[in-house]
């Protein structure tokens, strides 16, 4: 049986949202394949959207960023969970290499936990990064010259993601540095079918009002400036991952019938940070984008830019979006619109092409 190793980190569910068009179009090329999911990001994220047969194993594979919230790293305790994470590498990398040669993969692809990686070497199996970043090239910016200890995990980290055989950067994405041998691909997104007029029935909006997503990915926000949203007339929103003060005007996603796909593809704006998987398919079905920066997360840069080289988007300060002055954004949409053409949306079946060869 065709088997691929899928090491996913669980920061978020941006990795999970890379690889599972990926496997989707491995699966049109490699009949029978399975994919073992080794993540913490809840089986839950997959039902409903991966088509080929799976198998789900609840391990942690990397460590991230320790948030508070989606907008704020917390530095210190990324470290010391970095710390103790390596401080039982040998015993980690030796649970990994004995699960992956008792299931004897092909193939194995990491998004892009870099434990996979060095098992992988040690299995003597393929293993291939599909990334638009890497966890060295996150931490580099928090190194302090001072703690020799940061200095050695990010070496440690670096020399793990050079075992790979290759590296597949997805774009708009960083540059991989940490690999030996690295293809460019496409970007990668599946957005979902619109179903626009169900949910604006649902919700019993009307036509004159505009429908606003406040998503910020797999971490959920810790507040919200709820009195201020109910203040804006002719606006209605959509609030994922925060339980609230729910209203006529104010609506929680997890209420709905719909996914949170189909909602950011019937909505008629989005506000988020800038993560790969909402950026990019908003870009892709033309949804007008809010975005927040948090002006230390490495890839933030090129996802900023590829929004304003084919998006239609505006920026709301930190400290305007947590005191509700959205107002001023919400407006200056109406009279934006993309500058470009988006770009074709290549990337899974350019990588599925790829892997397709380890079969």
């Amino acid at each position: 049986m065709p088997i691929i190793w899928c090491a996913i980190s669980g920061h978020g569910f941006g990795h999970a949202a890379q690889v599972v068009p990926v496997l989707n179009a491995l699966g049109t090329l490699v009949p029978g394949l399975t994919a073992i999911l080794r993540t913490t990001v809840p089986d839950s994220f997959f039902q409903g959207r991966l088509t080929i047969p799976w198998i789900h194993q609840s391990v942690q594979q990397d460590i991230g960023c320790i948030q508070r919230g989606p907008l704020q790293i917390d530095i210190p305790a990324t470290w010391e969970e970095h710390q103790r994470f390596h401080e039982q590498w040998d015993q980690r990398l030796a649970q990994e290499v004995a699960a992956m040669q008792s299931a004897r993969p092909q193939v194995i692809l990491a998004d892009t936990p870099y434990l996979a990686v060095s098992a992988g070497l040690d299995a003597r199996i393929p293993t291939v990064a599909l990334a638009n970043f890497t966890w060295s090239e996150v931490l580099e910016h928090f190194v302090e010259s001072d703690q020799p200890h940061q200095l050695a995990i990010l070496a440690a980290i670096r020399q793990s993601y050079s075992h790979a055989d290759l590296a597949l950067r997805i774009a708009p994405g960083l540059p991989l540095a940490p690999f030996s041998k690295a293809l460019n691909i496409g970007p990668i997104a599946e957005p979902g079918a619109s179903q626009r007029q169900e949910l604006r029935a649902y919700l019993q909006l009307d036509d004159s009002e505009q429908l606003v997503l406040v998503g910020f990915g797999g971490i959920p926000l810790e507040s919200l400036p709820w009195e201020q949203m109910n203040d804006m007339k002719g606006y209605h929103f959509l609030i994922d991952g925060i339980t609230g003060k729910a209203s006529s005007r104010v609506h929680s996603l997890s209420s709905t019938p719909f996914s949170f796909k189909t909602i950011l593809a019937s909505v008629d704006i989005v506000m988020t940070k800038p993560g790969y998987g909402t950026i990019v398919e908003a870009v892709l079905i033309g949804l007008p984008v809010i975005y927040v920066r948090r002006y230390n997360f490495a890839d933030e840069p090129p996802l900023v830019e590829f929004l304003r080289q084919y998006g239609c988007s505006t920026e709301v300060s930190l400290a305007d979006f947590a005191s509700g002055r959205w107002q001023p954004a919400l407006e200056a949409l109406h009279l934006a619109s993309p500058a470009a053409p988006p770009p074709l949306c290549t990337g899974a079946p350019e990588a599925a092409h790829i892997l397709a060869k380890y079969f």
